[in-house]
C-alpha cells in the first residue's frame, strides 16, 4: 500500500493552501476535503476587493489551480485525484469576524451551536413563554466585541461568533 502523505499531516493542509493562495492575491474562503482525500475543494476570494462585486474570474480560479496543483503534487507529495478551485459563489460561506464585516448590510443565514434562549410575555394572558431559537435569518449590521450584531424582522439580535455553527450569504432574488 502506497503511503499517501509522506512526512505531511493531513491537518496541516489548510494552512498550506492559506499561505498559497494568499501569496497569490487571494483568500481562503472554504476548504473541502472528501473520498478519503482524494478530492480537494478550494474555494477563494480576492483577499482585497475593489467592492462587494470584485469577485472571482475563471483566470483568478485557473491561476489558483495551477500552483496549488504544483505545490500539493510535486512540493509535499501529495496523493489527490481532483482538485477544484472556484469562488465561494453568491451564498459564500461567512466564518470569520471579517467576513461579517465586509459584508454588512446583506442578508445572511446563521445557524447556532447552542440554541439561544428567550423569555416571551404572552400579551393575552401575561404568561411568560422559553423559546429556544438556533436558526436565524437577517441583515448583517456589524460585530462588537466578538458578537455579530444581525438584525431579524426589526430586532438587533447579539449572537457570539464563537456560538455560530454555520453562516452564509442568502442572496435575494
Amino acid at each position: 500500500m502506497r503511503k499517501r502523505f509522506k512526512g505531511f499531516k493531513m491537518q496541516d493542509l489548510p494552512t498550506l493552501i492559506t499561505t498559497a493562495v494568499e501569496q497569490l492575491g487571494f483568500e481562503l474562503v472554504d476548504l473541502e476535503i472528501s473520498n478519503r482525500g482524494k478530492l480537494l475543494r478550494v474555494f477563494i476570494d480576492k483577499l482585497n476587493p475593489v467592492d462587494i462585486r470584485d469577485s472571482v474570474n475563471i483566470d483568478d480560479c485557473s491561476l489558483v489551480s495551477n500552483q496549488l496543483g504544483n505545490l500539493l503534487a510535486v512540493e509535499n507529495d501529495i496523493d489527490y485525484d481532483r482538485l477544484e478551485v472556484s469562488s465561494p459563489g453568491m451564498d459564500r460561506v461567512l466564518k470569520t469576524e471579517a467576513n461579517f464585516m465586509r459584508f454588512i448590510g446583506e442578508r445572511a443565514t446563521v445557524k447556532l451551536r447552542v440554541a439561544l434562549t428567550e423569555v416571551h410575555v404572552n400579551a393575552k394572558d401575561s404568561k411568560e413563554e422559553t423559546v429556544s431559537k438556533k436558526n436565524f435569518l437577517g441583515i448583517l449590521r456589524g460585530v462588537e466585541a466578538g458578537q455579530l450584531l444581525l438584525e431579524c424582522d426589526g430586532v438587533m439580535q447579539k449572537i457570539a461568533i464563537s456560538n455560530i455553527d454555520k453562516s452564509r450569504l442568502s442572496p435575494v432574488f
